[in-house]
């Protein structure tokens, strides 16, 4: 305790209290003056070398990525995917597709790269006394005592820009896997992997075309673009249903990246990786952003199991890892982290006093929190109809509420009218009448009252 105490006082209180050297230092860079650099990530994970904030922060060696610790966490995050999925379907899942980021890559220092490795059962080896991470190596089925799962990551774009030694690392990972003298039926990546090359030669292809086409596993927009293009298709409305989610999410992944190949238009081996997909999965590293917190995550997470749904005919099973807490990590299906968000945060009284002291802003957060439930529900049916009712009920039905919106953001009680009727005009929300009529009030009547002082 002594020792715990000692480093708070001595090291921590003063870099919290030197944070607020944000606003100096602000000032000095609108000046074009020197700021010192620090490091950056998440202070809630242990990170207290980043403290004090407001320096001109650089990011992590992307060598040595998975950290050694990363790679515990990741084991964690592994055997809690596994575990989870077996009590919920009593086997092994053989086929898995992992959203990646950039920005929790390194936050973590690489908890997820280290959980896609450990699935397949391939570890990193790591420079003596370092993180810096030199190659691999293989876990024995023996020590592993239990299946080599096939794993299939989705990577954004910023992903590919900064971590391409991170995207060669997990191919070999794959080529490692499925070149093990094990038998079939404990390691799921060499089956799947020749089985592929058998059909693919079958179909045509020569030998090497088809070794380097069933050895695919990572997969990403065009070279030189962001996104997962469902935002844009939701946003614009121009969707009949989630299938048309799913062709536009499995059209614009479809770029394979690799040690040979930078972003090669192969939409038709994702479409059979998602075809094959059992598990879908997304972590977060920090109990400062959920997935209802922005539209990158229906887009990227969401979008997947729209994609996984039209090219496999069923449903996966869909999963938010959580490492905010590192020694105790955690295990969600979507429909359970949307319900918790919507108790804990969403309908939370304190969550609407909060945003109003951000006027303007904050009921534009709101009106973003709305959209962001519609894109969740749109793609992964996640949303329920009590979750519409409650919305509804809470930010616009409200007198108080609806009135200080309106006064400080009169579009932001427009977007949620709008989207919370296309919602029920959609079939999403089978809402009651009385709600409808309700709804369609506010929004003529908001939009009579924006057409006036336009």
């Amino acid at each position: 305790i002594y020792k715990t105490l000692k480093f708070v006082s001595e090291v921590i209180n003063p870099k919290l209290n030197d944070t607020v050297d944000e606003i100096k230092y602000l000032v000095e860079g609108v000046r074009g003056n020197f700021i010192p650099p620090g490091g950056s990530g998440c202070p809630t994970r242990g990170r207290v070398s980043i403290l004090p904030t407001g320096r001109n922060f650089y990011t992590i060696d992307p060598t040595a990525v998975p950290t050694k610790a990363a790679w515990e966490v990741g084991k964690q995050l592994g055997d809690n995917l596994i575990d989870r999925y077996l009590k919920d379907e009593g086997k092994y899942p053989e086929n898995i597709v992992m959203v990646i980021y950039s920005g929790e890559t390194m936050k973590t220092c690489g908890d997820d790269i280290a959980e896609a490795l450990y699935l397949m059962g391939i570890k990193p080896k790591w420079l003596e006394n370092t993180d810096k991470v030199i190659g691999l190596e293989v876990i024995p089925l023996e020590e592993l005592k239990r299946p080599r799962i096939d794993v299939t990551l989705r990577i954004t774009g910023l992903f590919r820009d900064t971590f391409p030694n991170i995207i060669e690392l997990v191919e070999e990972a794959v080529n490692t896997a499925s070149s093990l003298d094990e038998n079939e039926d404990e390691n799921y990546v060499k089956r799947n992997i020749l089985n592929e090359i058998k059909n693919l030669i079958d179909n045509g292809l020569s030998i090497e075309e088809a070794e380097e086409e069933a050895g695919m596993r990572i997969f990403g927009c065009p070279p030189g673009t962001y996104g997962a293009g469902v935002g844009i298709l939701i946003n614009s409305k121009n969707w009949q249903d989630v299938n048309d989610l799913g062709e536009v999410y499995t059209l614009w992944g479809g770029h394979a990246y690799g040690k040979k190949f930078h972003g090669k238009k192969v939409k038709e081996v994702f479409s059979r990786r998602l075809s094959s997909a059992e598990i879908t999965v997304k972590n977060e590293s920090s109990m400062e952003i959920d997935m209802l917190d922005s539209d990158d995550f229906y887009n990227y997470h969401g979008g997947l199991i729209a994609a996984v749904k039209l090219n496999s005919g069923k449903s996966p099973r869909a999963y938010c890892g959580n490492s905010s807490d590192p020694s105790r990590t955690k295990i969600k299906d979507v429909n359970e982290e949307t319900a918790r968000i919507m108790r804990s945060r969403i309908l939370n009284p304190k969550w609407f006093e909060g945003l109003k002291k951000h006027g303007y802003k904050g009921a534009q957060e709101i009106s973003a929190m709305v959209d962001i439930v519609f894109g969740w529900d749109a793609t992964a049916d996640v949303v329920e109809d009590w979750m519409y009712e409650k919305i509804s009920e809470t930010y616009l039905f409200n007198d108080e509420r609806r009135e200080w919106i309106k006064d400080v953001n009169s579009w932001a009680i427009h977007n949620m009218a709008e989207r919370l009727l296309e919602a029920s005009q959609r079939g999403m929300w089978k809402a009651k009448d009385e709600t409808i009529e309700k709804l369609k009030g506010i929004y003529l009547s908001i939009e009579g009252d924006i057409e006036e002082h336009i």
